[in-house]
């Protein structure tokens, strides 16, 4: 999109809350974003390049249209940005990794519900609870609900009618008193739904609820001089009591919140969200993001945490974060304590992001020292006198003689730079020459870096065998570099390693990472190599068909597709921009065709 295309557009905009979506030429939803004023926002984009990433410079370079929805107020528009990143996964927005499956729990619409244990979030299916942040917390639920109350986990149908007619034997579950028989009448449905809704509460937290019924109960119960059933309600009492030991409490009288805090590292955010129950801690998450488009860390905090807390369940109305959030929903508060006991959550929650960072660093340093180690291993087998940190590899590709292109792969540490990958057209080769193609492309990519005084690579690697390494060392004497920068070959048939020098390939090991390392850049110059080609014969292919239209030649065809970008889109244009680029006769001409 052109400056004046954008200015156009960014002038008819509604000056009201709402989201906006850039797409790029191939018409691919490439960023959400939210604002309070959709015009003023997107304008942001295109009027100022000083102090902007260079991400955000790229996002803007590949933005073709623009379209958006206003909304009643920022929230809805924060809802709504949520979904469409969630469905379309634009490339420039911030993705949240670690993103699991969480388990829940469900209670089962039948009779006599069962409690279950489910990855698959199913409304019809029943009532859900949680979710849970991890399989073992969702157990000691599933299992504190299961001591107390003896909730059935047969899957038997029990109707009013297979209970009468004695379908059903009682298994060991009733005989361990894990269960009370409902499947032969043992236990009334009244009965049992009693047990659900008690186990209902303690599903959603409210633990208080049900420790304060078995009070009621022991107490009544002892007063009856009941002391065996009062005994019973006790004994439950403790069982609560020991798993709210279990949970990790943070003070009672803070009750009901959501904590959430970021940390950042570059353009890596760590946050870490948890949901307090009653003084407890319920939930806890902590994910990593990366920062993809300049936006302020609240903005970023604020998506984030209106995600969780979905996540979640999350019904609190009180959210603690350690900055201050840009927006929340209607009727939820935002504080940033700076002293208590609500400073102390601030502090936890930042204590989980930071070892998220951690161990993400710890991870990273890792991979650097076994890329290291694979560099020292390739260093060793090709004899190398120095450590191959960058590493260039050549491949080409034709079909059947047509289009010769090639490519160039650059590996640095053993991991790809494709910021350093290039293509390149075959200029002064006929037909299919493999061996002159390989001379020219590693020739014109040396020569280039002389003349820009670049440094060279560490190692050369050229796919194939003794034919393409000699020529490409015919083209390294011929800028007077052999010698400077060693070079080796991957013949195809057998993965054989050759040397300028050696009339034999090297005796490697066939499973030395080295060799692996090597035949990762080859793969990937091969396939970025039929990529450049399949995409130099469709526009030749489209080129071709557009030059059949009568007074339409190579040049005017070249013209269109450039602009437009692909044949389809030059046949879906409207006459008017044709006419703007060929003139109103061509333009006659191209829609009839089609």
């Amino acid at each position: 999109m052109n400056d004046e295309s954008a200015r156009a557009l960014i002038n008819i905009l509604p000056e009201s809350p709402g989201v906006y979506r850039y797409y790029n030429d191939v018409d691919v939803l490439i960023y959400v974003g939210k604002a309070k004023n959709i015009r003023k926002r997107v304008s942001s984009y295109f009027s100022k390049t000083a102090g902007i990433s260079r991400k955000t410079l790229k996002l803007v370079s590949e933005i073709e249209r623009i379209e958006y929805t206003v909304s009643n107020n920022e929230f809805d528009a924060l809802l709504l940005e949520n979904n469409l990143i969630k469905q379309n996964q634009p490339k420039y927005n911030i993705l949240l990794k670690d993103d699991k499956t969480f388990p829940y729990l469900c209670i089962l619409k039948e009779r006599f519900p069962r409690i279950i244990y489910t990855r698959k979030y199913i409304p019809q299916q029943g009532e859900y609870f949680g979710p849970f942040s991890s399989v073992v917390a969702m157990k000691s639920v599933l299992e504190l609900v299961q001591k107390l109350y003896a909730i059935r986990t047969c899957s038997l149908l029990l109707s009013e009618q297979n209970i009468k007619s004695e379908k059903f034997k009682v298994c060991l579950e009733f005989h361990l008193g894990n269960c009370k028989g409902p499947c032969v009448g043992n236990q009334q449905e009244h009965d049992y739904l009693e047990d659900i809704a008690q186990a209902r509460h303690i599903l959603k937290g409210n633990l208080s609820i049900v420790a304060h019924y078995f009070q009621e109960q022991m107490e009544a119960f002892a007063a009856a001089m009941n002391f065996e059933r009062a005994q019973f309600f006790k004994e439950k009492i403790l069982l609560l009591e020991k798993y709210q030991s279990k949970s990790l409490v943070v003070n009672r009288a803070i009750t009901d919140v959501d904590v959430i805090t970021l940390v950042s590292n570059d353009n890596t955010l760590y946050i870490n969200f948890l949901l307090l129950k009653e003084g407890a801690i319920i939930f806890s998450k902590t994910v990593f993001a990366q920062k993809r488009v300049d936006e302020a860390d609240e903005e970023v905090l604020s998506t984030v945490a209106q995600e969780l807390r979905e996540q979640a369940n999350s019904q609190n109305k009180i959210i603690l974060s350690n900055i201050p959030l840009s927006f929340v929903a209607e009727g939820v508060e935002n504080t940033v304590p700076q002293i208590g006991d609500k400073k102390k959550l601030i502090t936890l929650s930042v204590k989980n992001a930071l070892e998220l960072k951690r161990e993400k660093e710890i991870s990273k340093e890792g991979r650097k020292t076994k890329n290291r180690e694979v560099l020292e291993i390739l260093q060793s087998d090709l004899q190398l006198k120095t450590l191959p940190i960058v590493i260039e590899c050549f491949d080409n590709s034709n079909f059947q003689g047509t289009s010769p292109v090639a490519s160039m792969v650059r590996f640095v540490d053993g991991k790809p730079d494709k910021k350093g990958y290039r293509h390149f057209n075959i200029k002064t080769v006929e037909g299919p020459n493999d061996f002159a193609s390989m001379k020219e492309i590693v020739g014109r990519r040396y020569k280039r870096l002389i003349e820009e005084q670049t440094a060279l690579p560490d190692l050369i690697i050229v796919d194939g065998g003794k034919g393409q390494l000699s020529s490409a060392v015919e083209a390294l004497k011929e800028l007077s570099v052999y010698g400077r920068v060693p070079i080796a070959g991957i013949a195809k048939r057998l993965e054989e390693i050759y040397l300028p020098e050696d009339t034999l390939p090297l005796l490697i090991n066939k499973k030395s990472p080295g060799l692996r390392l090597i035949q990762q850049m080859r793969d990937e110059a091969h396939r970025f190599a039929i990529t450049f080609h399949r995409l130099k014969r469709s526009k030749v292919n489209s080129s071709s068909s557009l030059e059949e239209i009568e007074g339409l030649g190579k040049k005017t065809a070249e013209k269109l597709l450039k602009h437009f970008k692909s044949l389809k889109k030059v046949k879906a244009a409207s006459v008017e921009e044709l006419t703007a680029l060929v003139g109103p006769s061509i333009a006659e001409k191209i829609k009839q065709v089609q």
